[in-house]
């Protein structure tokens, strides 16, 4: 029997806290006071990445300012998940009434870091509170899944002009996580408008514009959620009396382990299975069914994909490892086809591929993309990481001034 990895581990999310915590802060140059001697020491081990970009940066540009009359100032997001506290330190410039634009970004990774403080939120803003940068109130928060969508959305949409060039269109986000999935774009047709479900429409204020956009996010249709509903499994329970959970998206020959969530199941394939993708597309239709809303208007709107739809694209070679690439929904169905028919004579490295693709292409089916659709697959547009992280703290940068002057 084989213990199995989680193929994706630092993606997987704890039910307690799927979307792990959101701190944001801002940095004004002029207005940084290095109070070191006050903050905690518990802040000091995580924020020594800022301090240390920030003191590099200070050799190149004059306090506040930077050559030819920019404004310079920095943003920091602390993303607290499950599995340690990723930095992102952005440093931006801007000409007097202009869009900011993004000069450097700076990435450091922890662990456990903040996410030690999962359960108490409060604990946090007290940390954050006795440092010396620019902490709001809501700064430090549980982000929920359409926040992270949308910051998504704000990100891919920055990164390729769609915000800073009037006129231009705008690009949809599709996030597939280990908990949940994400899918966001800005509607331009009436009847996409009128005929969303409550909770799929959300407003955006941005640099002067409103956004109306849809966004939804689907707790429990991520990866990992989905294998276990697949195989039969409950969130967050183990298997009654360490019941074997079977499943006919797994080679008839296979039995192992797998590990979801802290919690071992003992996982093995439907035997005698003659057709498994057809079994395999039966089994995930039943999990899919009535569980995503479909929207006509997403097959003519440009889409990026990210997450587990890159991952398991580059795993069976539909785009490049590094670099990414472009695909129709279709390829994942072809793709989950050649694995489910060959995975008895030639078992992939990864048990679930069979089921996996089987997934993704349904996932997307679901949403409405035709098998023609093209999708964008990307970790970097112009050498910047797509994270919700560069949209969240855009957001916070637009509501600060906002703030500061209402009238804009």
């Amino acid at each position: 029997m084989r213990k199995i990895p989680n193929n994706g581990n630092l993606k997987m999310t704890k039910v307690a806290y799927p979307l792990g915590l959101f701190i944001c802060l801002f940095i004004y140059v002029a207005y940084i006071k290095w109070h070191w001697a006050s903050a905690t020491q518990a802040f000091f081990s995580i924020t020594e990445v800022a301090s240390g970009a920030r003191r590099g940066q200070q050799a190149h540009s004059p306090l506040g300012t930077a050559s030819h009359g920019h404004e310079v100032f920095y943003g920091i997001m602390f993303d607290a998940g499950s599995t340690g506290t990723r930095v992102h330190i952005f440093q931006f410039a801007r000409q007097p009434g202009e869009t900011p634009t993004l000069t450097h970004e700076t990435f450091k990774a922890l662990k456990p870091g903040l996410s030690a403080y999962a359960d108490d939120v409060e604990k946090v803003k007290e940390v954050f509170k006795a440092s010396p940068f620019l902490v709001g109130d809501d700064c430090v928060s549980i982000m929920n899944g359409t926040d992270e969508g949308v910051s998504a959305w704000i990100t891919v949409n920055f990164l390729t002009g769609s915000l800073k060039t009037p006129g231009r269109s705008s690009v949809g986000m599709l996030d597939l996580g280990g908990g949940s999935t994400q899918i966001t774009f800005l509607p331009r047709v009436e009847d996409t408008l009128q005929t969303s479900p409550p909770g799929y429409l959300t407003s955006l204020q941005m640099f002067n514009q409103t956004y109306k956009l849809y966004s939804y996010s689907y707790l429990g249709l991520g990866l990992m959620s989905a294998r276990l509903a697949i195989l039969g499994g409950m969130e967050g329970k183990p298997a009654e009396d360490g019941k074997e959970l079977v499943s006919p998206c797994l080679s008839p020959g296979f039995t192992g382990e797998w590990q979801h969530a802290e919690i071992t199941y003992r996982i093995s394939g439907q035997k005698a299975a003659v057709n498994l993708h057809e079994l395999c597309a039966s089994r995930v239709s039943e999990i899919l069914r009535n569980k995503v809303h479909r929207t006509e208007e997403v097959k003519d709107v440009d889409f990026y994909a990210f997450s587990y739809y890159y991952d398991l694209a580059a795993n069976v070679g539909l785009i490049d490892v590094e670099k990414g690439g472009s695909l129709v929904v279709g390829d994942f169905d072809i793709a989950a086809k050649y694995v489910c028919r060959t995975a008895e004579t030639h078992p992939p490295g990864n048990p679930f591929l069979c089921m996996d693709l089987t997934y993704i292409s349904l996932l997307l089916q679901e949403f409405g993309f035709p098998e023609n659709k093209v999708l964008k697959l990307t970790r970097k547009i112009n050498n910047v990481e797509t994270s919700w992280a560069l949209g969240a703290i855009f957001h916070y940068i637009d509501s600060l001034r906002r703030e500061k002057n209402p009238a804009s």
